[in-house]
């Protein structure tokens, strides 16, 4: 009779100490994922703020490029009106106002003798050569919005990730500490197990996510 009866605490005291481990545990491990959750979101936010002011950037520096091309537009047809009309000296005075970048595309359409040959092209501005610095600072600033929209994007899927880990702890928890108020040994087990195989499960899928350091 002596003998039985220190069994029963002895697993009692067992049951309580897994019970104290996976409390401890799984309180790191939710407080892990939150910090995880909350850098992840902080990385959103901040890639969507840089996708924001390239776009932005990009809007300006297109703006900028339309201007140039109103002006390159507009001294061409100057210079092809005085050249029509024969005025030497006001075409002379148009081209030597060309912009820097609207001059090799116009010499590049001049070598294709437009006027005696029905395949030159029909304005400068289809040469190759026209390029404009603006369009292609617009193109980059375009392109690095959608890189730092993508990593946003990725960022809120890994914030989503982390705060289902902070459910699933949370849950561990839970019956981590509803198993200290069942007084059968055999529901208190089954809890904890329930509560252990919970917790192995989500620190097996933690381990597979990426991990943001400041």
């Amino acid at each position: 009779m002596s003998d039985a009866a220190p069994e029963p605490r002895r697993s009692h005291r067992r049951l309580e100490l897994v019970a104290t481990l996976l409390l401890a545990f799984a309180t790191l491990g939710t407080a892990w994922s939150a910090y995880q959750s909350r850098e992840w979101t902080g990385e959103q936010s901040q890639g969507y703020s840089r996708a924001t002011a390239n776009r932005i950037a990009v809007n300006r520096t297109s703006a900028v490029a339309n201007r140039q091309v109103q002006v390159d537009v507009a001294t061409f047809v100057q210079w092809v009106d005085a050249f029509e009309r024969g005025n030497t000296r006001l075409a002379d005075f148009y081209r030597q106002r060309f912009r820097d970048e609207f001059r090799p595309a116009f010499a590049a359409w001049l070598a294709t003798k437009p006027l005696t040959n029905p395949n030159a092209p029909e304005t400068p501005f289809a040469m190759p050569q026209y390029r404009l610095a603006a369009n292609t600072e617009a193109d980059r600033l375009e392109a690095a919005a959608g890189v730092d929209s993508n990593r946003a994007k990725d960022a809120n899927e890994r914030a989503n990730d982390y705060m289902l880990a902070v459910v699933l702890f949370a849950s561990a928890l839970f019956f981590a500490g509803i198993s200290t108020k069942l007084e059968s040994s055999g529901q208190r087990t089954a809890v904890l197990v329930l509560g252990c195989v919970l917790f192995l499960g989500t620190l097996v899928y933690l381990a597979t996510l990426p991990i943001r350091l400041v």
